[in-house]
């Protein structure tokens, strides 16, 4: 099918001394008419209706304009000027659909209406699957206590260091905010650490509940048993022989997974401490408590924490002090309780515990339950 000017009603005409009942059905007639052959159309015919719908939506009503942008919004190849005119109406009845879902609007775009709107424009841009670090930041400086909410719990929200700070700063007098940013994954370690320190027991109790069901018991109980050790441990051994050793391997850009693995099944259990706390972010002495606990799930969720498989992980609990004597059926079960713990659980934990061995305050044993 091929659109020619034929088809289009005298637009001057139309504008001029047409009644806006029928510029609606003008307008009704060509939105269908492009939703029909919206995939067979080149870019010129695109940029026809882009001229016809331009010209018509300045003369329609809110209800007419409304109808066209949610009709318009699923559309791939929605006529862009139309579209950047729709979603800059100051009627976010017209605007909403738009922001929220169409692919055609640019980031400059989408920065440049949260500069300039209201707040219920910017709470619609939350709602999309992606937004750039740029928008975020005005998102951040410019919202209201919902659109701040609506960008942290935004997993497809790209944050700068600028808007990280801005969350945390806002979050440590909202505990539900606070709960949303420490749920993120991609939230800097040192935001993390600031920011938990700061949060209220019941937050705390909330982050430990946000676990995989199938996890959460374990998680509580390797975190309270953690905390314990790490409070109540006597000092851990003397680790600065395998540490230098660790940090010359660091430095050459060899320290890796497989060298962690190496130094395990070799038995060479200092290097192996040292490795995992350098791999992990976590300090020696933390590790070296994690690795003489009675059970193993500590080191399994370092170790899902990092990325790793099960063939790292049970390599790295079989140097563990008396592990040679677990059952092969003790290992299968092992290997089952590895597989259950999903990655962004590991990863919560393996922070507060990094946070409690910084923060001597809160390594007095007890954790939310």
């Amino acid at each position: 099918m091929s659109v020619h000017a034929s088809h289009i009603p005298e637009l001057d005409d139309l504008i001029e001394r047409g009644s806006p009942g029928r510029r609606a059905t003008t307008l009704e007639r060509m939105t269908a008419f492009f939703l029909d052959g919206a995939s067979r159309f080149n870019d010129d015919h695109v940029r026809l209706f882009d001229l016809v719908f331009s010209r018509l939506i300045g003369e329609i009503e809110t209800t007419a304009r409304t109808e066209l942008s949610r009709r318009l919004a699923p559309v791939g190849k929605a006529p862009i000027e139309t579209v950047r005119r729709l979603a800059h109406d100051d009627d976010i009845a017209v605007a909403g659909p738009l922001l929220e879902r169409v692919d055609r609007l640019s980031d400059a775009d989408l920065a440049d209406i949260a500069e300039s709107k209201g707040q219920a424009h910017l709470l619609a841009i939350c709602a999309r699957a992606r937004i750039a670090q740029p928008v975020t930041d005005v998102l951040l400086r410019r919202g209201d206590r919902e659109v701040v909410h609506g960008v942290a719990e935004n997993r497809g929200a790209r944050l700068s260091d600028e808007g990280f700070c801005t969350l945390v700063e806002r979050a440590k007098t909202d505990g539900v905010l606070a709960e949303r940013v420490l749920l993120r994954s991609d939230i800097p370690p040192r935001l993390f650490h600031a920011l938990l320190l700061t949060a209220t027991d019941a937050v705390q109790r909330r982050l430990i509940a946000s676990a995989m069901p199938e996890t959460r018991s374990e998680v509580r109980r390797a975190l309270a048993k953690v905390s314990n050790e790490v409070a109540t441990s006597p000092a851990p051994r003397d680790y600065s022989r395998a540490r230098h050793t660790i940090e010359v391997l660091q430095r050459a850009g060899k320290l890796d997974e497989a060298s962690l693995v190496d130094f395990a099944q070799k038995s060479q259990y200092g290097e192996t401490v040292a490795a995992l706390a350098l791999l992990c972010a976590t300090p020696i002495e933390v590790v070296d408590r994690l690795m003489n606990a009675e059970r193993p799930d500590p080191v399994l969720i370092l170790c899902k924490s990092a990325g790793w498989g099960w063939s790292t992980a049970k390599a790295v609990i079989m140097v563990r002090p008396d592990e040679a004597q677990t059952s092969s059926q003790d290992l299968d079960a092992i290997h089952a309780e590895f597989d259950r713990l999903s990655p962004s659980t590991a990863q919560h934990v393996v922070r507060f515990w990094q946070v409690r061995a910084d923060d001597k305050g809160r390594t007095t044993g007890d954790v939310p339950t």
